[in-house]
């Protein structure tokens, strides 16, 4: 099946060069184009893609604004998965997109074949994240609001799920988890997957984030 894609940017050039370099594509089926985020937000509630590419900065409802209203729909319809999309790799908006429930980023000035890949990533309920880049952003704007520890957010994980959430905060992925603590890849799968479920968490940057901001992992100096 075609993924569904919805592109959102206030640029009438780059949504057309967007769709046209996903349109080429097989798998891909470009269902709509807005030009901002309320548009974008109503658009996806019509025409039911898969993914949003959001551009971060919009005028009027912005990206990370219409990401939460997406991710605020009610439960019954499917959230679409947002894949932010951003002209600078240390920016609040990624930051604050993230926790509002994107799930990753990438720089508008990405090679094609990887915007196609980070799109397939995201819409098989994935989290783009470079680790260098995301921990980059993160750590930036954590250490300036001088994040606190919340051990109430995180009494309900168990010693390995700690672990484990450490490890994906430092970008590693379940197979490089499971090297590092010398698991079954599907017994890391399952932990992360009672990690979101527990601390109510969408997906992997969402868990990043909750591990910067919750102080399990401190941002390096």
């Amino acid at each position: 099946m075609s993924i569904r894609v919805l592109i959102a940017d206030d640029q009438a050039m780059v949504r057309a060069g967007f769709a046209a370099l996903l349109g080429a594509e097989a798998d891909f089926e470009v269902v709509g184009t807005a030009s901002d985020g309320e548009e974008a937000v109503a658009l996806a509630q019509a025409v039911k893609p898969d993914v949003v590419l959001m551009d971060v900065r919009m005028p009027g409802v912005d990206g990370i604004e219409a990401t939460r209203r997406l991710m605020a729909l009610p439960a019954e319809r499917a959230h679409p998965h947002v894949l932010m999309l951003t002209t600078f790799d240390i920016d609040e908006y990624v930051y604050e997109a993230m926790r509002a429930g994107a799930s990753g980023f990438l720089l508008k000035d990405s090679p094609p074949a990887e915007l196609a890949a980070g799109v397939r990533v995201v819409a098989r309920g994935d989290a783009l994240l470079d680790p260098a880049v995301t921990r980059r952003v993160i750590e930036h704007f954590v250490r300036a609001r001088e994040a606190a520890p919340d051990p109430v957010a995180l009494h309900a994980l168990t010693p390995r799920e700690r672990e484990v959430l450490v490890l994906v905060a430092r970008g590693m992925s379940n197979r490089e988890i499971a090297g590092e603590l010398v698991l079954a890849e599907q017994t890391v799968k399952s932990h992360v997957s009672r990690i979101l479920t527990k601390l109510q968490l969408r997906d992997r940057a969402q868990a990043v984030v909750a591990a910067y901001e919750s102080g399990l992992v401190v941002p390096s100096e």
